[in-house]
């Protein structure tokens, strides 16, 4: 009896150290997407900030959980289901859908390049009115920043799901669940500390030691820079990111010339400099994607414009007047 019970107990030990080491490479696996994904993230975060502008400072932290938990619906709702089907009935949708995906992000980053180029005034004006109207913009403002995140976390998905399409089912689950919850967190976490970083430097200057007081001095002053810094490395992310997808994907689909060239070209750069030779090598292949980025958008953007745009707004008059039929 004691024989087969501390056979069991073995049995249950083995059982435990494999479920322990397959939930290690399921977080090993969440982190290298992580990395992967690091230029969308980005992005998401140096974009985000613009909704909660010109709203009472009381209203940002609750704008910014608004938005953070329609995120985390559509990602674990909507896009994660929707990718583990993908990749069990429809593999092979995974590449295009990705260069989709590329395209977007690439179209965004040539807008942004566009705008840096020619600016013009985006200075939002004051939430103003009573409190109906001022419930009305914000809930404009949420349902437009959770928009536009579905379509970044659906390239998070999409990535993660490529990335883990030859692991088994289960772990492509755990692996993109974690993915969702925890860009989620990263994201609108470091939101909310760039939106409230100019209230607790104000709140620093006015207290505490004098070196507390120059520190929060300091941290107003350099919000501006640190924004528009943020917005450019955004820009670069997005423009990096999504060129390579591009040129990844289509290589997946049988086209390698382009992703051979990107190698061959970064290859020969990082010859020239041996002791730099990993750093330098990634460094050219990202400023190749990112000029990609900029060709992949100047096409799209005239075709967005002219189509793409209007036939979205076709289906959303559409889908109103069905909405209004079935009322």
């Amino acid at each position: 009896m004691s024989t087969g019970l501390l056979a069991l107990l073995d049995d249950i030990v083995a059982i435990s150290k494999v479920a322990a080491a397959s939930l290690d490479d399921a977080a090993g696996q969440a982190v290298k997407v992580g990395a992967k994904t690091s230029g969308i993230v980005i992005d998401d975060a140096a974009v985000t900030p613009r909704y909660v502008v010109g709203f009472a400072a009381s209203r940002e932290l609750p704008i910014i959980r608004k938005i953070a938990i329609g995120s985390l619906k559509n990602k674990i709702i909507i896009l994660l289901p929707g990718a583990l089907a993908l990749s069990f009935f429809a593999p092979w949708a995974i590449p295009p859908i990705l260069i989709l995906g590329g395209v977007y992000l690439c179209l965004e980053g040539f807008h942004k390049v566009v705008e840096l180029v020619r600016p013009h005034d985006k200075t939002a004006p004051l939430a103003q009115g009573g409190g109906a109207q001022l419930v009305s913009l914000e809930d404009a403002k949420v349902a437009s920043a959770i928009r536009t995140d579905i379509i970044l976390s659906a390239e998070i998905m999409a990535i993660s799901i490529a990335m883990v399409a030859a692991s088994p089912f289960w772990m492509q689950a755990v692996v993109l669940a974690i993915v969702g919850v925890g860009m989620t967190v990263i994201v609108y976490g470091a939101v909310a500390m760039i939106v409230k970083a100019d209230d607790i430097g104000v709140a620093m200057s006015r207290t505490g030691s004098r070196s507390v007081r120059v520190a929060g001095r300091a941290i107003v002053k350099a919000m501006p820079g640190f924004l528009r810094g943020l917005s450019l490395i955004g820009m670069i992310a997005m423009l990096w990111v999504g060129g390579g997808i591009v040129v990844h994907s289509l290589a997946q689909l049988g086209w390698h010339a382009p992703e051979e060239i990107v190698h061959n070209i970064a290859a020969g750069a990082s010859r020239l400099a041996p002791a730099f030779n990993g750093p330098l090598e990634w460094f050219v292949a990202a400023a190749i994607f990112s000029v990609v980025g900029i060709g992949i958008g100047a096409i799209a953007a005239p075709i967005a414009k002219s189509l793409v745009g209007p036939l979205f707004t076709h289906i959303g008059v559409a889908f109103r007047r069905l909405q209004k039929k079935s009322a």
